[in-house]
């Protein structure tokens, strides 16, 4: 049985940490976590055999190997590790977390501040219970500041992994309807992120603001606020769109600053305040106007998220990492601003809206005339189930690719939205 000052003295000798016995880099540690469908314990000694260092169990009955380490709870002793040396180093950790664009706000963030600081930043998304505390524990002396994404779709997540994460300053994008079948209510969406705003309060940490977000502001009472917005808000970073291209340009300045125009490789106007929310980083960290400007003009968005893609035969706006009713209907009326006569989306399903869902994805089919789109395809069941007079339905995305071979698509704008698991991102490759 190992405290966690003796698990911490192992993992300063022994300083990388997995739970997949496919990925045991020699000399580390394993966590056997446990889920819905596995039991990390059963793994054990072959996570040993594999070239781990020792191996951190749950369940007292795996033995037979000196290197084994018992504890109550594996997942505990895990974020217990994480939290403990992430006090040890010491340095500063902005938390994010938001209904939509937290990831890319996240990506956008690392890109400016690494343009004066050695920056830590979650990978891709993981920012679950097990992907935050493996995220802190990649941090070395040699960082000087952590991002760290977090994610929720149950009331008291974000609270678990704020204790986890123990942030300075906190970001929340946006609050929107995502994730209802957890949390009830949009009420309990606002309540959920807010346990940031809770966590920092009684720290007496701070947090970017997005001054425009009435939900936001409702719920940051006492908190010192680096706020950010639209001009004419008295917000300390403030910004607008530079045009109605289909690449986001925008202006920003600090208060009282120079203005600075910047063109981005991200798709869509709803992404103005991400960008804005990295520059108002930036700022509070000291990071040149120039460099800020330099990172978001630089800065590529991973495949299916807010890309624009020439295939040659269609110019597509890929949206296709994820959906709820929030980002469908920013993505929509961002789609509506963009010039094109052969304009098309197909749309996918959202998951996880619980109750709302058959309403959500009506009012989704409902919003399309005023998109101005020549066609739209629904896929999934969930928009089978709307009332779609002149929309083409699809049950999945495997009958969206046949039809597309079957009849290809030419010189077509198209949008291309949906939730992940409808992955509706393959249809790039036959568009």
């Amino acid at each position: 049985m190992a405290d966690i000052t003796g698990l911490y003295a192992l993992f300063q000798q022994h300083p990388v940490v997995t739970t997949d016995t496919r990925d045991c880099p020699p000399g580390s540690i394993f966590f056997a976590l446990r889920g819905t469908t596995f039991d990390g314990n059963a793994f054990a000694l072959q996570a040993l055999r594999a070239g781990c260092a020792c191996a951190v169990v749950d369940d007292p009955a795996v033995e037979g190997d000196g290197r084994l380490i018992h504890v109550p709870d594996a997942l505990e002793a895990l974020q217990q590790l994480a939290a403990y040396h992430r006090r040890q180093l010491g340095l500063p950790v902005i938390q994010i977390t938001g209904t939509n664009g937290k990831t890319t706000t996240k990506e956008l963030v690392t890109a400016v501040l690494a343009r004066r600081y050695n920056v830590l930043a979650t990978q891709g998304n993981f920012n679950n219970h097990i992907g935050v505390p493996k995220t802190l524990l990649r941090l070395t002396a040699r960082h000087e500041v952590a991002v760290v994404e977090t994610g929720a779709n149950h009331p008291g997540e974000i609270a678990a992994l704020s204790r986890v994460a123990d942030p300075d300053c906190g970001l929340i994008t946006n609050v929107g309807k995502a994730h209802l079948e957890g949390f009830g209510s949009f009420e309990g969406v606002v309540r959920t992120k807010g346990e940031l705003y809770d966590y920092l309060r009684q720290k007496g940490g701070y947090i970017f603001l997005d001054a425009g977000n009435p939900h936001l502001a409702r719920i940051a009472g006492g908190l010192e606020a680096v706020r950010y917005g639209v001009p004419g808000q008295g917000c300390d970073v403030e910004g607008e769109l530079a045009d109605n291209g289909p690449m986001l340009s925008l202006r920003w300045r600090p208060a009282g600053g120079e203005w600075q125009t910047v063109q981005t490789n991200l798709v869509g106007a709803y992404n103005l305040g991400n960008a804005l929310a990295a520059a108002a980083v930036g700022v509070r960290f000291g990071v040149a106007p120039a460099d800020i400007s330099q990172a978001l003009a630089d800065y590529v968005p991973a495949l299916g998220r807010s890309q624009l893609k020439d295939t040659g035969r269609n110019r597509l706006v890929v949206d296709a990492y994820n959906a709820n009713p929030t980002s469908m209907a920013a993505a929509l009326t961002g789609f509506a601003r963009m010039g094109g006569e052969a304009k098309m989306v197909i749309l996918g399903d959202m998951r996880e809206l619980g109750d709302a869902s058959a309403a959500e994805h009506q009012t989704v089919v409902d919003r399309l005339p005023a998109v101005g789109c020549q066609d739209a395809w629904l896929v999934g069941p969930c928009f089978a189930a709307t009332r779609h007079d002149g929309c083409r339905v699809f049950p999945d995305v495997e009958a969206v690719k046949e039809e597309l071979r079957n009849h290809p698509q030419q010189g077509r704008l198209i949008l291309i939205k949906g939730s992940h698991g409808t992955r509706l991102f393959e249809l790039a490759d036959v568009l």
